[in-house]
């Protein structure tokens, strides 16, 4: 059981947190919320299945907010959702030690991080259209790496956007949003068809991550600039490179 978990109490002060964060760039915070669960030692079968569920429902909320406050593109977001949804549910019904993967990963984020923070240059005001065939690619592949590790894929798909000139910041977020929600749900699905069950105690920590996705989106949104929401997508990926790397 989830709630016999030592130091349970702290593990859920820091969720909301941790769920607000990422939702008010767009979101889901499976990578966040695999790094606090194994710091709080949490059976490693129940991990997987619970980020992805917790994904859903934070995901869910930012894409709400994201889309009625006017920044969605629907374009953008078939583009890699068509590729992404069937490749996420192959990867999310396949168990291997996906370390390896993990720790690549976890490099490739470190040099997204340092354009967030304007290191090669401050990005310009130029917005590419994304040909059908690159969407598909980098959906498909997005989406099958992202069911395989656990996560919905925003860590990796918002950088993309953003380093080709995709869409800008808050489009990024919106696109992301949807595009984790659609993943993440594949992803369970092909968890649960493989057998693997989710823990019943998993649904109170959806709603407790829930109050945090939905201040952070709400927020990420409507309230916060375009700078600081790259520090935030930065201080995100930070956590993300780091769990991905080391735990």
């Amino acid at each position: 059981m989830i709630f016999d978990i030592e130091h349970i109490w702290l593990f859920l002060l820091i969720l909301p947190i941790v769920a607000f964060l990422y939702a008010s760039v767009g979101h889901g915070g499976a990578s966040g919320y695999l790094a606090l669960m194994a710091l709080f030692s949490f059976a490693p079968e129940t991990m997987k299945p619970t980020a992805l569920l917790l994904n859903v429902f934070v995901a869910g909320i930012a894409s709400y907010h994201y889309y009625k406050a006017g920044f969605f593109n629907k374009r953008l977001f078939l583009s890699f959702a068509i590729a992404s949804i069937p490749m996420a549910f192959i990867g999310g019904a396949i168990e291997v030690d996906a370390s390896i993967y993990k720790n690549i990963l976890g490099v490739l984020l470190i040099f997204a991080i340092l354009k967030m923070l304007n290191v090669f240059g401050k990005e310009n005001n130029t917005v590419n259209k994304i040909k059908i065939w690159q969407g598909l690619i980098v959906g498909g592949i997005i989406g099958f790496f992202s069911g395989l590790i656990g996560i919905g894929g925003g860590i990796i798909l918002t950088p993309i956007i953003l380093l080709l000139h995709w869409g800008k910041m808050k489009e990024a977020a919106a696109v992301s949003a949807l595009f984790i929600l659609v993943n993440s749900a594949s992803a369970l699905i092909g968890q649960i068809s493989s057998g693997v069950q989710i823990a019943s105690d998993s649904l109170i920590l959806a709603g407790i991550a829930l109050i945090g996705g939905f201040l952070g989106s709400y927020h990420g949104s409507r309230k916060f600039n375009n700078g600081l929401l790259r520090y935030l997508l930065a201080f995100v990926l930070i956590i993300a490179s780091v769990k991905l790397i080391f735990v």
